[in-house]
């Protein structure tokens, strides 16, 4: 579920189809984020999930996977 709604947020925020994008999808090389891009993603995550984010943890997050790690372990 939260994959989903995870790859849902990504497919809109960069105009990809979300059934191309995988837990090892790459959030910076394969879906081209800036540090701008990476902001706005996290502020839809916060919004969806009605979680806070910190920044420290926003460095450790590279890829698809390790965002929904992320995420399921404050839910």
């Amino acid at each position: 579920m939260v994959l989903e709604k995870v790859r849902t947020i990504l497919g809109d925020q960069f105009d990809v189809e979300k059934d191309t994008i995988t837990a090892d999808t790459n959030i910076s090389s394969d879906l081209g984020a800036d540090s701008l891009d990476v902001a706005d993603l996290v502020m839809s995550i916060e919004d969806e999930f009605e979680i806070e984010v910190p920044d420290a943890e926003v460095e450790n997050v590279k890829t698809v996977g390790d965002l929904v790690k992320f995420i399921e372990s404050i839910l």
